[in-house]
């Protein structure tokens, strides 16, 4: 990040190359420990000259942490045409470009920052997570989403940003599969609430009525099927064990069984 030439830039070009030197170093330790002499040396500018774009740490911080926001909100825009499995697949890959080639400010983002500016951070944060959640519930075509389906989707958001910086330490799996994973986990936290509510299963009926044999969910259930039979296989009883006599279906709490 160190220039090593000072060259005199406009004040908005100054402001935007400090923000970007601060995302990078609160990227890599706490906000508390990056001192404004180190911002100075990486941006190549003297330390009088931070503060006179910008009127302390804090102030620096919230606007490195407003663009990271900001950027990461418009992953999420998507048009909402065709089925819901291809809608998704495309948010996850735009999130994921801004993972790869953002995770300085991924990181500071999702880090939080200074005790003294916590509520800032958490706020900016809170939006991001927000606009995700109305994007993803304006795609299901719902105007007021039951509690469930608030459950389901806030869930899934978190759960792609903690698959996001799980994955950016080390990047052990595949991005491209983990891509496809978020998005047949979305299905998959859906499936399980409407086994338990019949408003949440007319909505994820309604949504798969929409889905190809040969898109996500299709290919999450095949590759389901397939793993149900290789189960049924391994559990059934070997020729010297005694038969056992059914008890009949089992009822699990919450579940209505209909025989």
């Amino acid at each position: 990040m160190t220039t090593g030439v000072r060259r005199r830039m406009g004040v908005e070009e100054r402001k935007q190359q400090l923000i970007g030197v601060a995302l990078e170093l609160f990227s890599h330790r706490s906000p508390d420990d990056v001192s404004i002499d180190e911002i100075a040396a990486a941006a190549g500018i003297s330390r009088p000259l931070v503060y006179h774009y910008f009127p302390g740490k804090q102030s620096l911080y919230e606007a490195a942490l407003r663009r990271a926001a900001d950027d990461l909100a418009t992953r999420f825009l998507e048009p909402r045409e065709g089925p819901l499995g291809a809608r998704l697949h495309r948010v996850m890959k735009r999130f994921f470009d801004f993972v790869d080639e953002h995770g300085a400010g991924f990181f500071a983002l999702m880090r939080g920052g200074p005790a003294v500016g916590a509520s800032t951070a958490t706020a900016m944060i809170s939006q991001v997570r927000q606009a995700a959640y109305e994007q993803i519930v304006a795609h299901l075509g719902v105007g007021q989403p039951p509690a469930r389906l608030e459950l389901v989707v806030r869930s899934w958001v978190s759960l792609a940003e903690s698959t996001a910086l799980i994955w950016l330490d080390g990047r052990r799996i595949p991005r491209a599969e983990l891509e496809w994973q978020l998005v047949h986990d979305f299905a998959a936290l859906a499936s399980v609430s409407a086994a338990y509510d019949e408003e949440m299963a007319a909505i994820l009926l309604r949504v798969l009525a929409d889905e190809p044999a040969d898109g996500p969910y299709g290919d999450l259930v095949g590759r389901l099927t397939r793993l149900g039979m290789e189960l049924a296989e391994s559990a059934q009883p070997s020729e010297s064990a005694p038969p056992t006599e059914s008890a009949g279906p089992t009822e699990l709490p919450g579940q209505r069984v209909h025989v």
